[in-house]
């Protein structure tokens, strides 16, 4: 786990003779995470601590597909189907109905074939269409982002701290 914070004190303890680290975090958020209740409970921790460097800033976009790229590698699939496996799960789609005889290839870039039916002796089948996330509103991004980061915690993949995390989603165009 990294935090951000700063030094706001350094004491010795008179009683054990040890001295003592008072940080502030920067973020209310980091005190709320599971990972830093879990480390409340350990006896012992390492600590590391380094200067911060201002990183540049990954858009919400850019993060998702970090994170998909990771699921992939971890899950053994490929980058493509991994992010085609999110949209399904968390993105946003549409319903079209078309004449069973028309090839849809190349008119839409995800989607699966829902069922088909007849309509007036004609066959027509129909399409769940996946928007790709380059098109989502701020909310339609948050929506993906928020699935696409519980999936990479269960597999164990580190993420943004939540305060990160809301940042990029609420710059989202």
């Amino acid at each position: 786990m990294i935090l951000k914070g700063k030094i706001v004190g350094l004491d010795l303890d008179y009683i054990n003779h040890k001295p003592k680290l008072t940080i502030e975090l920067s973020n209310q958020y980091d005190l709320l995470s599971e990972e830093f209740s879990k480390l409340k409970e350990l006896e012992e921790i390492d600590i590391g601590l380094s200067e911060h460097k201002h990183k540049r800033s990954l858009n919400a976009n850019s993060y998702a597909w970090l994170l998909i790229g990771k699921i992939a590698d971890i899950i053994r699939i490929g980058k493509d189907e991994a992010y085609l496996h999110m949209l399904k799960r968390y993105g946003q789609s549409e319903l079209v109905s078309i004449l069973s005889n028309i090839d849809v290839t190349g008119y839409f870039k995800y989607y699966e074939i829902a069922g088909k039916s007849i309509l007036n002796n004609k066959e027509f089948t129909h399409y769940k269409i996946f928007k790709g996330s380059s098109e989502y509103n701020t909310k339609e991004m948050a929506i993906l982002i928020d699935g696409i980061v519980s999936e990479a915690k269960e597999l164990g993949i580190e993420t943004l701290p939540p305060y990160q995390i809301e940042e990029m989603k609420n710059l989202w165009r």
